[in-house]
């Protein structure tokens, strides 16, 4: 799934009671993960000058961003940070490291030759999917429509829920990104 989406999905599971309060948390929980690609990405593009096709072809694949990616989406690593959060009875703690794992629940199924060693660092071992979120090959442009659905719905429960105002309008900012993001894959990507 792409970044706004998880932030969406995200705050749409957030349960009301015990992690209401934790809002933040949970929208932090939901971009982490995918925090070191845009460090990526900004290096490659305004650092490195690298072309657009060299940087998704070639330098993500490379040995030392794909590590820095799996720290980042290893289920170890993120309960070992709710266990933390457990013993230290930060429910903050226990809310960013619960949408850390959502996250990375939710890119599991979705990822094919992108995806991510989510046993970081146990092993090296990487669920390729028979589905992908974008690529074409592998049912993403099916999978993007089901996608947009579900990003919606999740809009209109975050909306109608008893959340709190901010966390309202950072879901329906989530959705709009979200189409944003379609709208400008499909016409430069398409």
């Amino acid at each position: 799934m792409n970044t706004p989406a998880h932030l969406v999905l995200n705050l749409a599971v957030v349960p009301n009671r015990r992690w209401a309060t934790f809002g933040f948390a949970v929208l932090l929980g939901a971009l982490l993960p995918d925090a070191p690609m845009f460090v990526f990405y900004a290096f490659e593009k305004l650092v490195a000058r690298t072309p657009e096709p060299v940087i998704w072809e070639r330098s993500y694949y490379e040995p030392f961003w794909q590590a820095v990616f799996d720290i980042f989406n290893s289920v170890p690593l993120i309960a070992l940070l709710g266990l933390v959060g457990f013993v230290l009875k930060s429910l903050f703690i226990e809310a960013l490291a619960m949408s850390m794992l959502l996250h990375c629940l939710l890119d599991f199924p979705l990822h094919h030759d992108d995806a991510h060693r989510h046993f970081y660092p146990f092993t090296d071992w990487r669920f390729e999917s028979p589905v992908s979120y974008w690529d074409a090959r592998f049912y993403g442009d099916v999978f993007v429509f089901i996608e947009l659905l579900i990003v919606l719905i999740a809009c209109v429960l975050v909306w109608r829920s008893g959340k709190q105002t901010w966390l309202k309008y950072t879901a329906m900012t989530g959705g709009i990104l979200y189409v944003g993001f379609l709208a400008f894959a499909v016409h430069y990507w398409g």
